[in-house]
C-alpha cells in the first residue's frame, strides 16, 4: 500500500556551532544556535552556547530560561542568593527573577518564548 508522501515541516532547523553566528552578550560569548534569526521558522524557544564570563544580573518580564551547565563551574544568582554549579547542574528561570552569573562556565541556555531584545531588564 503506498504511503502519502508529506512535506516535512518547514521549521526544521539543523545548525552547528562552528557555523552559528558569534556575539557578545550580557554572559558573556553566546553562539546563536537558535534565534532571532529564525524568527520566520515559527520556533517556540531559542538556544545559545554562552561561555559565561561575569554574567551582569538582569532579568525578563515574560521569558523563562533555562540554564544548563556543560562545563566548568561557579555560581548563578537568583534573586541575591547564590547557587554553586558546576557541569550537570541545570537551572530555571522564571519571569521577574534577577539572574547573573560568577566564575567561567560553558552554559546551554534555552529560552521560552522566543528572544526579545525588547524583554531584557536591569534592576536599580
Amino acid at each position: 500500500m503506498n504511503q502519502p508522501t508529506t512535506q516535512p515541516p518547514a521549521n526544521l532547523l539543523v545548525r552547528h556551532e562552528a557555523t552559528a553566528e558569534r556575539e557578545r552578550s550580557t554572559c558573556g560569548w553566546r553562539h546563536l544556535l537558535l534565534s532571532r534569526q529564525d524568527r520566520d521558522a515559527g520556533l517556540a524557544a531559542w538556544a545559545h552556547a554562552v561561555d559565561i564570563d561575569g554574567a551582569r544580573e538582569h532579568y525578563h518580564k515574560v521569558g523563562t530560561e533555562l540554564y544548563y551547565v556543560l562545563d566548568g563551574e561557579g555560581s548563578v544568582m537568583l534573586d541575591g542568593v547564590e547557587h554553586p554549579v558546576t557541569g550537570g547542574s541545570i537551572v530555571h528561570i522564571p519571569p521577574g527573577v534577577v539572574h547573573g552569573a560568577r566564575g567561567r562556565m560553558r552554559v546551554l541556555v534555552v529560552g521560552i518564548p522566543d528572544i526579545s531584545d525588547d524583554d531584557l531588564y536591569f534592576p536599580e
